[in-house]
């Protein structure tokens, strides 16, 4: 095993991790409060995967499409918050990297759609709006305020 980082270098390194990525909680929380959550999210997926499900309020946006229509769409003043489907996919990644190249403050949903869903969150869909029960795997009832 490789031994761990020296405190400090751990404390810039998870610094830097926080000011990149965001957490699924901390986001619906944000948009839950009411009012201007301080970011806009961005759903960086194809139009069949937004028509399957996305998070409200998000604005649709495939990866592909940013440079075209960012100027058009985003404030370079607002931060910017993206997602894809899940850990799986580095879509959010193309994406964030693609919005920064063009002058945006942006993180990651860490989990992206997927642990939005699995954590038991609304979505909306073609059809309407869906929430299905939380995964106890990643929303344990006893520890749904887990102080993360």
């Amino acid at each position: 095993m490789v031994p761990p980082a020296a405190p400090g270098a751990a404390a810039a390194h998870f610094r830097a991790r926080l000011a990149f990525h965001a957490d699924v909680a901390d986001v619906a929380a944000d948009l839950a409060a009411g009012g201007d959550p301080g970011f806009v999210l961005v759903d960086s997926r194809s139009t069949a995967a937004w028509d399957q499900g996305h998070i409200p309020g998000a604005l649709h946006l495939p990866t592909a499409l940013i440079p075209g229509q960012a100027p058009r769409l985003l404030d370079p003043a607002v931060p910017v918050i993206t997602y894809c489907w899940g850990p799986g996919c580095d879509g959010a990644t193309r994406a964030a990297l693609a919005l920064a190249e063009l002058g945006y403050r942006v993180k990651e949903l860490l989990g992206g759609f997927e642990y939005w869903v699995r954590e038991g969150l609304a979505h909306e869909t073609r059809e309407g709006t869906r929430q299905l029960p939380a995964d106890p795997l990643t929303a344990p009832p006893a520890l749904a305020d887990c102080g993360c």
